[in-house]
């Protein structure tokens, strides 16, 4: 039964896709890639324009999918299955936002900085994302902004 979500049925593996985003980075001009996976997490990085950009693509674990959606208990092999098609689904999923933002970089709708800010990698190893992201949270909370000291982590008010 389909629930709408893209790609839930490809057929592609996430070696092909890993392979059809370098292509693609590499149509947009990057000029550097990375791929490196552990547990239920893999990384893709690549240079563009003088920008490093790290995604991070959480995948699922082969344990959630012990249960199908109404609760019926999986085989081993039943749950393989699903847990490699929901894997070759995230792949797909980080392939078309990448193709997505990259076309619209290109298109001039927007720019390199506003679609990749938070996967870009700042001095020191973070993402912007990973550094900005807790500040945005807590002044979410508490209703006040932070200050810039607090914001950059300088611990000077």
């Amino acid at each position: 039964m389909s629930n709408g979500r893209y790609a839930e049925r490809t057929l592609v593996s996430p070696q092909k896709t890993r392979a059809d985003i370098e292509n693609l980075l590499e149509r947009y001009g990057a000029d550097g890639f990375a791929y490196a996976a552990e547990g239920d997490c893999a990384l893709v990085a690549f240079r563009l324009k003088g920008r490093a950009i790290r995604f991070i693509l959480p995948l699922p674990r082969l344990n959630d999918f012990a249960k199908t959606p109404s609760g019926a208990t999986r085989t081993a092999r039943q749950q393989e299955s699903a847990h490699d098609q929901a894997v070759r689904t995230a792949w797909r999923a980080l392939h078309l936002i990448t193709k997505a933002k990259l076309e619209a970089v290109a298109a001039g709708i927007t720019t390199l900085e506003r679609e990749f800010l938070p996967d870009m990698v700042m001095p020191n190893g973070q993402t912007f994302g990973q550094f900005a992201l807790p500040a945005v949270q807590r002044a979410l909370e508490s209703g006040e902004m932070p200050s810039m000291a607090r914001a950059l982590g300088t611990g000077k008010e």
